[in-house]
């Protein structure tokens, strides 16, 4: 059943409830408490929130269309069957998974591998800084908690064999990305920022670039490397660099073993 609001039944007029959009909560639980849901209500006054208990109750038509998704992450194996149907109903709402609990974070694969989760959104934020992450993503942003690409750095070596790398030189520098050749320098530094986690308005601070120029950037990189979004464009940097490592400790080994 979806949650009727109360402010979305009393004394709006059409022109104002015409503008109205839905945030659609979807958990079995109760990760999203009456609470939280008010405090978004009154942060963007446009916003109506529907609440449902599965992903077959939001392959539904709600009153006001629906501009974002929340899932709760323990309905993530369950995502992918849905998907279609998902943004079939709903084509303009990005779908974005609610982590519980930051401590144990979501697999960065897991989301490859899906290709629709947009943003993952840390359910043990403070309030002011959760209310501006569902800001951004209204805006049509993502978000990503930085604990996602520290976790995913570390098992980088064994789950994406595939991105193998030459033995070259101690650091990392722009010849040794055989890979993402293809890549300009300016769009390998932007990769490189991106992957660091940095938001576009900073990497454009920093290269003394307009947001505009980034953004541009930023879609010829995923074009290129036939990524679908930002994260897996970054997914391949980090795959590379950690790949090159590995690669570069086994021939400091090796060297060693075959040392007079």
């Amino acid at each position: 059943m979806s949650r009727v609001s109360i402010r979305s039944t009393v004394g709006s007029g059409a022109g104002e409830s015409g503008a109205r959009k839905s945030l659609l909560t979807v958990s079995s639980a109760d990760i999203f408490p009456e609470c939280l849901v008010y405090a978004i209500e009154r942060e963007f006054p446009s916003i109506v929130v529907e609440q449902v208990s599965s992903l077959a109750a939001a392959c539904a038509t709600f009153e006001q269309p629906v501009c974002l998704i929340l899932i709760d992450s323990e309905v993530l194996p369950e995502i992918g069957a849905r998907a279609a149907d998902l943004m079939r109903c709903h084509p303009a709402a990005p779908i974005v998974l609610a982590q519980r609990d930051s401590r144990t974070p979501v697999s960065i694969q897991d989301i490859l591998d899906l290709k629709v989760v947009r943003s993952v959104l840390p359910m043990d934020l403070k309030l002011d800084v959760w209310l501006s992450v569902i800001r951004l993503m209204l805006r049509g942003g993502e978000y990503f908690p930085p604990a996602m690409f520290q976790s995913h750095s570390r098992s980088l070596p064994q789950k994406l064999s595939d991105y193998s790398a030459p033995v070259g030189q101690p650091t990392a520098e722009r010849s040794d990305f055989d890979e993402i050749d293809v890549l300009t320098d300016r769009e390998f530094q932007i990769l490189e920022m991106v992957a660091r986690g940095l938001q576009n308005k900073i990497i454009a601070a920093a290269l003394e670039l307009s947001e505009h120029t980034v953004k541009i950037h930023l879609h010829n990189i995923i074009t290129k490397l036939g990524a679908h979004n930002r994260t897996e464009a970054a997914a391949v940097f980090h795959a590379r660099t950690a790949s090159f490592s590995a690669s570069l400790g086994r021939s400091k080994a090796d060297l060693v073993q075959s040392a007079p």
